[in-house]
């Protein structure tokens, strides 16, 4: 019987023991379990970390060659930007140049111009010559010497149509190149050639009808105001008249 005892005591001893060790089997189990999820979970982060870091490498190392690539490009630019510039700056160079240079050709040939026109301001032209009237009067000589520096002379008068025109050009009695100042009575135009076309008025020329108040007559004049065929005088020539001044018209043969 205490045998029986002492069996059901071992027994109920076992018995009651399992429980707590069935416990403490399950907490290990699930310490295992936790413990690999925090390891799966801690080399996922160092995974992640990792292939970020690749990731940030690579995009460093592609910055890195962008920039270097960047920089020759731009150095290239910045090269071929300041060639620009001087090719521009020698293009302009070579243009002032060739602007000042066609300016003075412009003024020389403005220059010209005076030159090249058949006759000068001021100066009308009929036929083949031109003439200027006087704006002062003062003697033949004085005429003379003012139609000189003009490059001209006094007019000289050689057919009818000139005769007209000359008459219709002044207002005022002028002086003209005749005379007969080397030989009374022979009258000759101021190149030396004869007289031999006149338009004298009736009982001209007096040489002053000898009356000393007139003196030596020995000048022509082309009165204002009469008959175009009967309108030259002799008169004294230091008296004061206008003058018209006659040269020839400039003539441009055609290229």
């Amino acid at each position: 019987m205490d045998k029986d005892m002492d069996a059901i005591y071992a027994n109920d001893k076992f018995i009651n023991c399992v429980p707590p060790t069935c416990s403490e089997v399950d907490s290990g189990a699930k310490r295992s379990r936790t413990t690999r999820s925090h390891g799966a979970a801690a080399a996922a982060v160092v995974l992640f970390l990792l292939l970020l870091s690749v990731i940030l490498l690579a995009a460093l190392v592609g910055l890195g060659v962008y920039h270097h690539d960047s920089a020759q490009h731009c150095a290239a630019v910045t090269v071929n930007l300041a060639e620009l510039l001087q090719a521009a700056e020698n293009k302009r160079d070579l243009l002032t140049d060739e602007l000042a240079n066609k300016t003075k050709e412009l003024q020389e040939f403005q220059s010209l111009i005076p030159h090249l026109m058949p006759c000068p301001n001021g100066w009308t032209m009929l036929q083949s010559s031109c003439y200027f009237l006087s704006s002062t009067s003062g003697s033949w000589d004085h005429g003379r010497s003012d139609c000189r520096e003009r490059g001209a002379d006094l007019v000289i008068i050689s057919n009818t149509e000139e005769q007209k025109s000359m008459s219709k050009l002044s207002t005022h009695d002028i002086w003209i190149g005749l005379s007969d100042r080397d030989r009374e009575n022979t009258w000759k135009w101021t190149d030396g050639s004869p007289l031999t076309l006149t338009f004298w008025q009736n009982q001209q020329p007096d040489n002053g009808n000898g009356d000393a108040r007139y003196g030596e007559e020995d000048c022509g004049t082309l009165v204002a105001g009469k008959d175009v065929n009967n309108n030259w005088n002799d008169l004294s020539c230091d008296a004061s008249l206008h003058w018209i001044c006659e040269k020839k018209a400039l003539v441009l043969s055609k290229i």
